[in-house]
């Protein structure tokens, strides 16, 4: 009685094949359960202990991603224990390929996503920069999910490969008549990710001087020192040799003085003694060096050379200034006059 029952056919299947297939599904809907509770949680505890972020990730991906592939493969081997229709398989098959699909297109965004918050992690907080690589995301995103419908489309049966050409053939047009925004386009990429200089970093490119105020996916704002706003596209900016002076961890500094040549041959001895003795008092300068250089139009002319800690302008021209009025002092002391242009006229009797 009950294996009458068992062979009896609904929809050209037995109803012993919809029990088997039945099983199928809870059995590996259990099965699936279990190692999520078993093996997911022995996986999170590992992960929390390591100092990585990146096996937090993948445990993450292996709830969102790993266990709805695990239930689709379930379904599709059940259904196949049953006897079905062409179209049905059809269905099935192109049902599977969809989530497939989507399921590993959102895998690829979320690796994406992490790998840059990781970047924006690791490089400080910045609110410009942090815009600037949400954008880049959101672009990556656009790409990755275009890559991925092509590929359903493709095994789908729809002949793409005539599309992708055309695309192609039109992306060489637009890349031809626009080759000036891709090059500021590319010099954004190079100045987020090579990062030769950040927001607030005092910069001299060419004949600019200032401070970088932001930069944007074709222009680069350059806040000068006087005032104004200087707009720099991307691509110049990356082809110009750019000074900055924000990681200049030492300054050298270099400046002469002139004295007249009516200064004893004694005085002039002394004056590296002076100059060095003077820059022992300063904090954060270094005398590098103090020579007696040359012999000029009207004066005889001493170089300096000093080392300063740090980038700050202002500390540099207090240093600079409080160096200018100590060898003012020291050779008002020993009467050593500093030279002026002078002109002096030899006359002859004739």
């Amino acid at each position: 009685m009950i294996e009458e029952i068992l062979q009896r056919e609904f929809y050209n299947n037995a109803l012993s094949e919809y029990l088997i297939c039945l099983a199928i599904i809870l059995g590996g809907i259990l099965a699936v359960r279990v190692a999520e509770a078993l093996t997911l949680r022995r996986l999170k505890a590992w992960a929390k202990k390591t100092e990585t972020t990146f096996d937090d990730f993948l445990v993450g991906r292996i709830s969102g991603t790993g266990i709805p592939l695990a239930y689709l493969a379930i379904a599709q081997a059940s259904l196949r224990v049953l006897t079905l229709t062409p179209r049905v398989e059809r269905i099935i098959d192109i049902a599977g390929i969809v989530i497939m699909t989507v399921l590993v297109i959102l895998f690829t965004v979320s690796l994406v996503r992490y790998g840059f918050e990781e970047y924006m992690r690791k490089g400080g907080a910045d609110a410009s920069k942090d815009r600037a690589l949400k954008g880049v995301v959101s672009l990556t995103k656009a790409l990755v999910w275009v890559t991925g419908i092509l590929f359903l489309l493709d095994n789908l049966g729809f002949k793409i490969s005539a599309v992708v050409a055309g695309l192609g053939i039109g992306g060489i047009a637009v890349a031809l008549a626009a080759q000036s925004i891709l090059g500021d386009l590319f010099g954004y990429f190079i100045i987020l990710f090579d990062r030769p200089f950040e927001i607030g970093d005092f910069v001299v490119v060419g004949e600019h001087t200032g401070v970088i105020e932001r930069f944007g996916i074709k222009t680069t704002r350059i806040a000068s020192i006087n005032g104004e706003q200087i707009v720099v596209s991307n691509k110049d900016l990356t082809d110009s040799r750019v000074r900055n002076y924000r990681r200049m961890a030492k300054r050298r500094v270099m400046f002469r003085v002139g004295v007249t040549y009516q200064t004893p041959v004694e005085r002039l001895r002394e004056i590296p003694g002076i100059v060095d003795g003077i820059f022992r008092e300063i904090e954060g300068a270094t005398l590098d060096r103090a020579h007696f250089f040359s012999y000029g139009d009207f004066s005889l002319i001493h170089e300096i050379v000093y080392y300063l800690d740090g980038n700050d302008y202002t500390k540099y021209m207090d240093v600079q200034q409080m160096a200018n009025l100590r060898i003012y002092e020291e050779f008002e002391k020993r009467q050593i006059k500093f030279a002026y242009p002078t002109q002096t006229l030899y006359l002859g009797k004739t």
